[in-house]
């Protein structure tokens, strides 16, 4: 894709409220791609912003459930799936709770509310609302930091996109551009959904409807899901001694379950539907080789713990891979 414009600060503050962050970015730009500016954003907001730009950024947001005149359009758009499966027990519940939220934590409840219903919200809300206020304020970044990548897709995605030709029956190269970046922003902020590629060895009964550890691979090179990949998961269950930087033996992982990514770059199912997940370390793996027989990676493994304390969250856990590069982070 060719370079864009640079951003200006109005740009960026559509994108995300905070001035310090919207400055930073703007002076780093232009970008050649959707990917670059996400990384960019991403070392801005959690490495330069201070908390008192995270407030900012987060009084920019109106309360979710929020019907005024006075919302953004992209607010409503990220808020519609909320919005349209809200009863009037359900948004008057959420109006209270909002309420305790704020009352609680000096700041408005921050979610990525894209494809989330109001009862998921709301009870993504009251989960939230027994945090200390320390663990909440890194939560409600996270949150807004999905939010801000949703958006940078949605911007670049107008920037690219040409007017069509009469008479014309391909695609464009701006317009190709512009579909791959809406691709990966559907993807960064989506829900994990179950893939037509699911182990049909692994069961589970829970009341989640998808299990506790969730993927998706997308191709940062091409713009696009990455779809063939052999991806497995494994649990640490050498009790003796956790796996660590001096301690990289192989004999402590366990197999829970092994899929490839589907045409949309999800995993199929990688272990039980539970509700509580084991506390533990986890490794999932991906063999990249094959995907990129010429890149510079063999493989990715990603090795996160989950807390006694996290035991009925999600993990969803995405690689962002290309041929001379990978990123991951902690999804919802």
């Amino acid at each position: 894709m060719a370079t864009l414009r640079p951003l200006t600060v109005e740009d960026v503050l559509r994108v995300n409220g905070s001035r310090r962050f919207a400055a930073a970015l703007a002076a780093a730009s232009p970008f050649d791609s959707l990917a670059n500016t996400l990384l960019t954003a991403r070392r801005i907001w959690l490495n330069e912003v201070d908390v008192t730009g995270w407030l900012e950024a987060f009084a920019a947001h109106p309360p979710i459930g929020t019907t005024s005149s006075s919302v953004s359009k992209w607010s409503k758009e990220e808020q519609s799936a909320a919005l349209s499966t809200a009863t009037d027990s359900t948004a008057q519940e959420l109006s209270e709770w909002n309420a305790k939220y704020r009352e609680k934590f000096g700041f408005v409840f921050m979610i990525c509310a894209s494809g989330r219903t109001a009862p998921e919200v709301l009870a993504e809300l009251k989960r939230r609302y027994a945090n200390r206020p320390i663990v909440e304020l890194e939560a409600a970044a996270e949150e807004e930091l999905k939010i801000t990548e949703l958006r940078l897709a949605k911007l670049f995605s107008a920037e690219t996109a040409a007017p069509p030709t009469s008479g014309e029956n391909h695609i464009s190269q701006p317009d190709k551009a512009a579909y791959r970046m809406r691709i990966i922003g559907a993807h960064l902020g989506a829900l994990s959904q179950h893939s037509a590629n699911k182990a049909p060895e692994i069961t589970g009964s829970s009341n989640r409807t998808r299990p506790p550890i969730t993927t998706h691979v997308l191709d940062t090179a091409l713009g696009s899901p990455a779809a063939g990949i052999e991806v497995h998961l494994e649990m640490w269950k050498d009790a003796s001694s956790p796996p660590s930087f001096d301690n990289k033996e192989f004999k402590g992982w366990t197999t829970l379950g092994t899929s490839i990514t589907n045409n949309d770059g999800r995993s199929g199912q990688l272990m039980d539907i539970v509700d509580n997940v084991a506390p533990g370390f986890y490794r999932i793996s991906f063999n990249t080789s094959k995907y990129a027989p010429s890149g510079f990676f063999p493989y990715v493994s990603i090795i996160f713990e989950i807390k006694r304390s996290q035991t009925t969250e999600h993990f969803h856990v995405p690689l962002l891979h290309s041929p001379f590069s990978f990123t991951t982070y902690r999804g919802s």
